[in-house]
């Protein structure tokens, strides 16, 4: 498969920003990193290995983006939240914010060929994917998490303004008083949510159930996959998880055309 590395300019975050891409053709998947990991992630820990059937016959290509959780969101999370501290997180949060912009305002733009994107991503990669995708439904058209968590009162949970709830999209899905905004935004979508019952799943299992079960009720067409008490929240799985669904994901393209 073609792969390529690149390290481009981000005029939202004052840097350079590193990624890469592998494969040249079909559906376009972006894919962020877990926590604190960076764009090589998928690679190292084999997601590129078993989704390469899938990248060689042309169905789907990955673009890995880069994550600076170390700066934000982790760094909150283990931080003194005392309010005469609170002052300093606000930093945080918006640098978190600019991010999200180079993703959305930057990257994507010179990635995506003008098509709507897959999105996807494992552990806090999975809340990253639903998090631009619930913000950005005009970038995409499907969205894949694997054990992701989908509330930021986990990480801020002593701090709240309005680009925290802004980025918390059970908060803010969850306040749409009117159905059909939120019909006119993913009715045509496919929203995938997998999680297992495992070991280091007991905060992500119930925040993909919490989501699917918001959707739902707001009429939301969303498919939960919860998988058993053997399945933890590690590579393993999200191996399995990943060419499971990508399968179904080509198929039904397939079907379509």
């Amino acid at each position: 498969m073609e792969v390529h590395y690149y390290k481009t300019y981000s005029n939202n975050l004052h840097r350079e920003m590193e990624y890469k891409t592998y494969g040249n053709a079909g559906r376009g998947v972006l894919v962020f990193p877990s926590q604190d990991q960076r764009f090589y992630e998928w690679e190292d820990n084999g997601m590129i290995s078993v989704l390469a059937p899938m990248i060689e016959a042309g169905a789907i290509h990955l673009i890995c983006c880069d994550s600076i959780d170390k700066e934000t969101w982790s760094i909150y999370e283990k931080a003194d939240v005392s309010e005469e501290n609170t002052q300093n997180y606000q930093g945080l949060i918006e640098l978190h914010e600019r991010w999200f912009n180079y993703i959305v305002d930057e990257l994507i733009p010179s990635v995506n060929n003008g098509e709507k994107l897959i999105v996807t991503g494992c552990s806090m990669g999975g809340y990253h994917a639903g998090n631009v995708f619930f913000r950005r439904p005009d970038l995409f058209d499907t969205l894949l998490s694997l054990s992701g968590l989908f509330h930021a009162d986990h990480f801020f949970p002593k701090f709240d303004n309005e680009l925290i709830y802004k980025n918390s999209p059970l908060n803010f899905l969850n306040d749409y008083t009117d159905p059909s905004v939120l019909l006119d935004a993913y009715r045509d979508k496919q929203i995938i949510l997998c999680c297992g019952q495992g070991a280091y799943e007991s905060i992500t299992c119930p925040s993909t159930q919490r989501l699917g079960q918001l959707l739902a009720e707001k009429n939301i067409p969303v498919w939960v996959d919860i998988w058993g008490k053997d399945v933890y929240h590690d590579f393993e799985w999200w191996r399995k998880q990943a060419v499971y669904f990508f399968e179904k994901l080509i198929n039904k393209k397939k079907e379509a055309a």
